[in-house]
């Protein structure tokens, strides 16, 4: 047979205190002399009772508590262990996170560093570019000018990046490069004696500039040792005259030539 249920062990408890007192009160009421009244053992049986009765009572209700009390504990153990499970959970997020931003500190300090050592890095090359522009044969002066003073603006700028600052000085340097594999033709006024002349002048790459007069009667160089535009004798005319016509497609290559040195007048 399956075990009683507790309320109906607690139940059966009760009604065999309940019959041993009565046994007990039968007893002493058989021992009682004759002259006790009846009314003073009815209530002395019913105190009885109702001691027992209330003794019960708590017993059951101190029981209730008492099971209360350990499904509680039961569940504050629960969440102890839950929120020690967590508190450890987000020591180690935070103790990632921490991490991460000591990393994120560190790259940016070397960033920094970076940035500054990068920056004096393209001030140099700027300053390099601009002494070797300042130097060079004086072609497309107005061109070359504008595009070091812009290029000038954008490398002190500081919410320009770094990558933006090389990337741009860079293309200026590639720019320049190219500038000693071309052969060009363009027209341009110069001054020759002190005087303004217009004419047509034909550089080869960065190794000469030579000049013509449209009408072809006077022709000249650039001196690099005077640093001037120089006419040359009237015997240059027709070979320079051809060289600018290959340059400006007009006629097929051949071979010429050019005093590309100093002339001797």
């Amino acid at each position: 047979m399956p075990p009683p249920a507790r309320g109906a062990s607690l139940e059966g408890g009760h009604m065999r205190r309940m019959v041993l007192v009565a046994l007990l009160l039968v007893l002493v009421v058989g021992q009682l002399p004759a002259q006790s009244s009846s009314d003073d053992v009815r209530e002395t049986v019913e105190g009885t009772i109702d001691i027992d009765q209330e003794t019960q009572e708590e017993r059951d209700t101190w029981a209730s508590e008492r099971a209360e009390l350990e499904a509680r504990y039961r569940t504050a153990k629960a969440n102890i262990a839950y929120l020690t499970e967590r508190v450890a959970s987000e020591e180690k997020a935070v103790a990632g996170l921490t991490e991460s931003v000591e990393e994120f500190e560190r790259r940016m300090y070397e960033a920094d560093l970076l940035q500054s050592s990068l920056q004096d890095t393209l001030d140099t090359i700027m300053g390099r570019l601009e002494e070797f522009v300042t130097l060079d044969l004086p072609f497309l002066t107005d061109e070359r000018g504008r595009r070091l003073e812009v290029l000038g603006r954008e490398l002190a700028r500081p919410e320009v990046t770094g990558a933006e600052k090389l990337r741009r000085l860079l293309e200026a340097l590639q720019i320049e490069t190219e500038y000693g594999k071309a052969v060009e033709v363009d027209q341009q006024e110069i001054a020759l004696a002190g005087a303004p002349i217009f004419v047509d002048v034909l550089r080869i790459g960065r190794v000469s500039l030579f000049w013509r007069t449209p009408d072809g009667d006077r022709a000249g160089t650039f001196d690099r040792a005077s640093w001037e535009w120089v006419e040359l004798p009237p015997s240059y005319g027709r070979t320079i005259g051809s060289a600018i016509e290959m340059a400006s497609r007009i006629r097929p290559a051949q071979l010429i030539d050019l005093p590309l040195g100093r002339v001797q007048r």
